[in-house]
């Protein structure tokens, strides 16, 4: 407890030492708590150099309560990650665990998963066996985010491990989340046969499986290819009166479509029309996805077309997906009219798809089009201005 103590006064100097300066050099109003997380995720975005990550989200005073300040938690520690700094995750995470207003197992819960996502399981074990000291309670909540660290670490056996003696060891009853949390570990790890001693075990103790249940079940056998397993589980859903809706429908057409089976998934839309349940847009957006990764554009074309016809909107990333893949299919124009119209909306694609889409306008004897789309991408993305000024000045003349 000592110890806490005097991170605790680090953690204050460290305060005091970082002022909001780093966050907006060239003003001298103090920034509100939203207007630092804002310019901390802005800073994170771009920085590589690991120190200077840390002094960023000191400077920003990071809590899990805000939206946007666990975005900045995770954006800085895939980064600190990447750069192999494991002692200054270490030691951001100690910090934040040091201050008062952190002490609670909402925030405890964020930090475990934290560790899981820098791949620190043993670190993310040591804080989950430490919570008594800090006078909090360990609980099913902490427990699951434990569990769901283990799956971001990739370290499947633990959460095995974790999952058959936990609960007994501490005395914590799992609950839904539990086990659809250890369903999707199975699932990932290529164990999707598990999910029936799990689904069983689940029976027994009267916690009633809901969609998210079933959907990761699905998922994981058609990762694995098992067919006759995904009908199985279609129909354990009607025996336990659960009507699969247009979510489960979805995850399966998603599901055939990473297999490359867009055929077998535009198969599975017809009996969802002719049953009378309604798509939606992300079920457009998992066939326009699977169509065009399989090179069949008109298809996607076509699913796109009908998609706006129906009154659904499709997002951001089935634009992005689709003027991708249009330009790795020559069919410059047409990734132009939907780059447009996408850009309209206020969506710009990566700088990879941009790039191809400018280089294959410029193939085509289209290069006023191309200065167009590079003039519209300069004024949104200034930080990126003298990239897209080199490309325009190796344009044709």
């Amino acid at each position: 407890m000592a110890f806490r103590g005097k991170l605790r006064q680090l953690v204050l100097q460290h305060h005091r030492l970082f002022s909001s300066s780093i966050l907006n050099p060239d003003s001298k109003t103090p920034l509100t708590s939203k207007e630092k997380s804002r310019a901390a995720l802005s800073l994170l975005r771009f920085e590589k150099n690991p120190e200077r990550i840390l002094e960023i989200c000191r400077a920003a005073a990071l809590t899990p309560e805000s939206h946007l300040d666990r975005i900045a938690y995770s954006k800085a520690i895939t980064k600190l990650k990447e750069s192999q700094y494991y002692e200054g995750i270490r030691g951001f995470i100690n910090e934040s665990i040091a201050r008062l207003d952190l002490r609670s197992e909402r925030f405890i819960s964020h930090f475990v998963v934290l560790y899981g996502q820098a791949g620190l399981v043993n670190d993310a074990i040591k804080l989950f066996d430490e919570m008594p000291e800090m006078g909090i309670e360990r609980t099913v909540k902490t427990l699951n985010s434990l569990l769901f660290s283990c799956i971001l670490a990739k370290d499947y056996g633990e959460m095995k491990r974790i999952f058959s003696e936990f609960p007994r060891k501490y005395g914590i009853e799992p609950d839904l989340d539990t086990y659809n949390t250890v369903l999707k570990g199975f699932c990932e790890s290529g164990s999707a046969n598990s999910a029936y001693s799990i689904l069983a075990e689940m029976e027994r103790k009267r916690i009633k499986p809901n969609g998210t249940t079933y959907a990761t079940v699905i998922t994981g056998f058609y990762k694995e290819e098992k067919f006759s397993d995904v009908g199985k589980v279609m129909e354990l859903m009607k025996k336990n009166g659960v009507a699969p809706g247009i979510s489960i429908y979805n995850v399966r057409i998603h599901s055939l479509c990473k297999l490359k089976r867009s055929y077998e998934a535009k198969a599975l839309l017809d009996g969802i029309l002719l049953s009378g349940m309604k798509p939606n847009s992300v079920t457009y957006s998992h066939l326009i996805y699977g169509f065009s990764r399989e090179g069949n554009l008109e298809e996607a074309k076509s699913f796109f077309k009908v998609m706006e016809s129906r009154g659904l909107k499709p997002d951001a990333e089935c634009y992005f997906t689709l003027v991708y893949y249009l330009c790795t299919g020559g069919e410059f124009e047409a990734a132009l009219d939907i780059c447009k119209e996408c850009m309209a909306k206020g969506w710009v694609p990566n700088i990879t798809t941009m790039k191809l889409l400018v280089d294959g306008l410029v193939s085509i004897s289209k290069v006023d089009e191309a200065r167009e789309i590079i003039g519209q991408v300069k004024e949104k993305f200034s930080r990126n201005a003298n990239t897209w000024s080199e490309i325009e000045e190796g344009l044709p003349k």
